[in-house]
């Protein structure tokens, strides 16, 4: 992975107690541990752990009802140890949300913050972004000098993101619950217009967001409900790895400093 002012690997033991235990449980995570995988969440929870400083100001965005799904433990912990956490989000899910200290029920484009925030993070939300122009200027106008815009997203390019530009919207919920049993109001349209490396920093840089660190993700959780077929997966992504190749599925992660 490229280089990184704040790495992801920091912390990640105290994420994976948090999330599954010590000794972990289940299947899953014991399978993972066996390979020495690490999810692009688990990842991203551990930079997001490394960020958020003690009584810092923070906002979500497309926060819905979690901030992480996976790990509400450091979803708590973390909101607990951020003097300001704002959520924003137009979706009424927003509402379930037990975490945020504020909830703002606006677009990224629309919000207008009353100061500006040391950390500004979406997870898994720039694939839905229809005006990237727009969001990138939102965004350096939310974080202040020093402070640090996080983009957690899926890459253009892996087969999962290109086979869903190509499957009307109407199925993407069908498929999704098939393979992750997510609910239906957490589907959204996609547009793919911020997600490759080149892209964010075109668009955050035009605006005084310099990346300062960047990561690819392997991504082997498509077929994480099937025991079998996600030991395959990760059978590959050992071998790939052994090779310095990265899975097929990436997810990408992003910092990017406002100077």
């Amino acid at each position: 992975m490229a280089g990184s002012a704040v790495p992801p690997e920091l912390g990640i033991a105290e994420i994976l107690r948090l999330k599954y235990g010590d000794p972990p449980t289940g299947w899953g995570p014991l399978l993972r541990r066996r390979f020495g995988y690490r999810t692009p969440d688990d990842l991203y929870e551990a930079q997001v752990s490394a960020l958020v400083a003690p009584g810092s100001s923070w906002a979500d965005i497309g926060c819905g009802h979690e901030l992480f799904p996976s790990n509400k433990p450091l979803a708590r912990l973390l909101a607990d140890r951020a003097g300001l956490l704002v959520g924003v989000d137009p979706d009424e899910t927003l509402e379930e949300n037990p975490y945020v200290h504020r909830k703002v029920r606006a677009l990224l484009t629309d919000f207008r913050p009353e100061q500006p925030f040391d950390l500004v993070t979406l997870r898994m939300v720039a694939e839905h972004i229809p005006d990237p122009e727009a969001a990138a200027r939102a965004l350096a106008g939310m974080v202040r000098p020093g402070g640090t815009v996080l983009i957690y997203t899926v890459n253009l390019w892996a087969p999962v993101s290109l086979i869903a530009k190509c499957v009307p919207f109407g199925l993407h919920h069908p498929l999704k619950k098939l393979l992750w049993r997510t609910d239906e109001k957490d589907t959204f349209p996609t547009y793919f217009r911020m997600n490759t490396r080149q892209r964010l920093a075109q668009l955050l840089g035009a605006h005084g967001l310099r990346e300062t660190g960047f990561h690819y993700l392997d991504d082997c959780r498509t077929l994480q409900r099937f025991k079998l077929l996600n030991g395959l997966e990760l059978s590959i992504w050992r071998a790939l790895s052994a090779l310095g190749l990265h899975y097929p599925e990436t997810c990408l992660l992003g910092l990017y400093r406002r100077d």
